[in-house]
């Protein structure tokens, strides 16, 4: 069950985040919340921020600049309290390779009082993973699994899981995201999801956090940035558009006779206006979320690498 003051505290508050490593800016600037019940997915290119992003929530980083509050405390100063409410998966599950399943269960129960046994047999029953294997001779999808088993155990408050479905075969992805869906409909818990795997992050997100080379390109609803984002074949090159008439272009590109337009907005708006500038629609399409990515990838960096 969640805590009594979890409907009273964000379960994430950043503001002004900024993190560098050397010459090098992980993040920048990053302001974000995250509401109770939400999954919060993460993308974003490798070295994106994404994995910084989350030691910061885990209080493995101290903020260098900006502020961190998980449940309204600091992860680095509370980190007893905050890091009982939290459940964490990563890429690369640490487990003692001597353990069987059944005593990692156990000794990870010790670790928190409010671990749920029952609950863990159940994950682990339908994850069809036998108790009696050792850890080392653990497929490394059986050790997601695992993982997963033990990040969820004593139903925390937050779940964060960082790319822990990379490698692994889609039966196993499937697992991880069904799980996590259960866990945020069944509950009500909050679940942060960060991968490169755009389809997975679209099928189980309803809150989207976009980053490349530590800049937010992209924070809004699921559901906003798959019907707002279009793109547009019109008759016109670039430079013929009056765009300050137009929402947010995000990307164009033009061949001297017509143009490509990515735009944010209402279709209905933006067709609007580009009939009352005499522009010809070619061709319309929805943009997928990789094409969003690569879009806003290229107007905050011009020469970022798609993902994936």
């Amino acid at each position: 069950m969640t805590s009594s003051n979890s409907t009273t505290q964000l379960p994430v508050s950043i503001e002004s985040l900024s993190r560098q490593f050397g010459n090098k800016n992980a993040l920048n600037n990053v302001s974000l919340n995250i509401q109770a019940g939400q999954v919060f997915g993460i993308v974003g290119e490798n070295g994106a921020g994404k994995t910084t992003l989350i030691k910061h929530l885990l209080g493995l980083y101290k903020a260098q600049q900006g502020s961190v509050k998980i449940f309204g405390l600091d992860p680095v100063e509370s980190p007893e309290q905050v890091l009982s409410r939290i459940g964490y998966l990563s890429e690369e599950p640490d487990m003692p390779a001597w353990m069987t399943v059944s005593e990692l269960l156990n000794y990870t129960a010790s670790f928190y009082p409010s671990w749920d046994m029952t609950y863990a047999n159940e994950l682990i029953d339908m994850f069809e993973v036998s108790p009696n294997k050792k850890v080392k001779d653990l497929s490394k999808g059986q050790k997601a699994r695992v993982g997963l088993c033990l990040a969820q155990a004593h139903r925390p408050d937050l779940l964060l899981l960082d790319e822990p479905s990379s490698g692994l075969d889609p039966n196993v992805r499937n697992d991880i995201l069904a799980a996590i869906i259960r866990t945020v409909v069944d509950e009500g818990r909050t679940v942060i999801f960060s991968s490169h795997l755009l389809e997975e992050v679209e099928r189980v997100s309803d809150h989207l956090l976009m980053l490349s080379h530590g800049h937010v390109l992209l924070s809004d609803s699921m559901d906003n940035v798959l019907t707002q984002h279009h793109r547009f074949v019109i008759n016109k090159t670039f430079n013929e558009l009056t765009t300050q008439n137009l929402p947010p272009i995000i990307r164009s590109d033009s061949n001297g006779k017509e143009c490509v337009i990515d735009v944010f907005g209402d279709k209905q708006a933006i067709e609007a206006e580009l009939a009352a500038q005499g522009s010809k629609v070619l061709s319309y399409k929805s943009m997928t979320l990789n094409d969003i990515f690569v879009a806003r990838s290229k107007q905050q960096h011009p020469t970022a690498e798609t993902m994936q």
